[in-house]
């Protein structure tokens, strides 16, 4: 395939003269599910030149978005506790009179597989009409060795029934489900470990995450199963510093994590840990909005670090019902003060990282072929508008959307 007439943001800012790597006429060559060429049209080798063209008519063109922070798998929903919030029940509250995560965990364990399924595939949807090629699932609504199995196997089925990446991340350490209350070290060695190596054995998982914090696990509880990961030579990522500082960050760091998500409460010794590791940090506005907090992510710090800062939706049942990565990035730019510029590398180049990917999120020879064509001719208009995909159509894999 031959893409003309392109307003091109490569989001590799040696192609062009800004962040985003803009090239204005420029043209775009596919070979299979691989980039061959991109550049200006007036530099287009001749040895394309006869190719049949898709004009782009000079719309937008980036790669595709990824969405790297993820619960699309789970049943029933929580619109009930959102109306407690807004009454005056704090997450915390609301989590530790039995609802919260534990709430779904009741419904995704009464669901079948097949019904799982037939309930994400609609979100994921959603999230493909705004611009998404890769996104990434966690499990964690299960809390058994068999349910925790259940989520990882649809996550794999999303895949394999739409035409989007799907990389799965096992998060077994989620939340203390009622039968393991107050033990904490036994359900990680009872449930999270076991199914870790079971999801493991079956080619189910991608990577291994946590929720760290005071209604969750501590750094002491979580150890063995980052040993684990690292034994069974899976990359780790962390939920840190959401509601408070558990130095989360830091440990996440310690242990070489491609990211650490949330981060309202981060210290400055975690910002430090972060930049020397090379962690990512996820910014997930969606909670943020959700649960009506205060404390703002330290945005300039982890900018004045070098901290690459990832964009995701966080889309789940609870504390993010959010299935836009494009409104994720206006959010992140109005109530976070990123840049646009900063928000589209944080749903292209940066989210690779935080997933641990290296052949995708740019627009340059021998990257993946994932692109997103767009009803618009500068980047800014994916963070400027407001609750509107301006989506014109996907490349998937070199294929055109249907």
């Amino acid at each position: 395939m031959l893409l003309t007439h392109a307003t091109l943001a490569t989001m590799s800012p040696a192609s062009g003269t800004e962040g985003y790597g803009l090239i204005p006429d420029a043209a775009v060559v596919l070979e299979g599910e691989r980039i061959a060429w991109a550049g200006p049209m007036a530099d287009l080798p001749a040895g394309y030149r006869a190719r049949p063209a898709q004009d782009c008519g000079h719309r937008l063109v980036t790669p595709g978005l990824i969405d790297c922070h993820t619960h699309a798998v789970f049943a029933g929903h929580r619109a009930v506790e959102f109306e407690l919030r807004l009454k005056g029940a704090s997450y915390e509250e609301v989590a530790r009179a039995g609802g919260g995560i534990l709430s779904t965990v009741t419904a995704t364990r009464a669901a079948s597989e097949d019904a799982l399924l037939a309930l994400a595939l609609p979100r994921v949807d959603q999230l493909i009409a705004s611009g998404a090629t890769t996104i990434e699932v966690k499990s964690g609504y299960g809390l058994t060795v068999a349910d925790e199995l259940k989520m990882l196997r649809v996550a794999r089925r999303i895949g394999q029934s739409r035409p989007v990446t799907v990389k799965t991340t096992h998060l077994a350490a989620h939340a203390i489900p009622p039968e393991f209350k107050g033990r904490s070290t036994a359900y990680i060695d009872e449930v999270a470990l076991p199914s870790l190596r079971a999801a493991h054995a079956e080619g189910l998982v991608d990577a291994v995450d946590a929720f760290c914090e005071t209604i969750a696990f501590t750094l002491e509880d979580l150890a063995p199963l980052f040993a684990e990961a690292r034994a069974l030579g899976l990359p780790v990522k962390l939920h840190a510093e959401q509601l408070t500082d558990q130095g989360g960050a830091a440990f996440a760091a310690r242990h070489g994590a491609l990211s650490a998500d949330h981060l309202e409460y981060l210290s400055p010794e975690g910002i430090a840990a972060m930049a020397a590791a090379g962690t990512v940090a996820v910014i997930l506005p969606g909670a943020f909005y959700t649960l009506r907090e205060s404390q703002l992510p330290p945005i300039a710090a982890l900018r004045a670090g070098g901290v690459p800062m990832a964009v995701a939706t966080d889309f789940n049942p609870g504390s993010s019902p959010l299935a836009s990565l494009t409104l994720a990035m206006n959010m992140a730019c109005t109530l976070f003060r990123l840049t646009p510029e900063e928000a589209l590398l944080g749903t292209t180049s940066h989210a690779t990282r935080a997933l641990g990917l290296t052949d995708r999120g740019r627009i340059a020879p021998g990257l993946r072929a994932d692109l997103a064509i767009w009803d618009a001719d500068h980047p800014a208009e994916l963070s400027y508008r407001l609750g509107a995909t301006p989506l014109h159509t996907r490349i998937f894999g070199g294929r055109l959307d249907a």
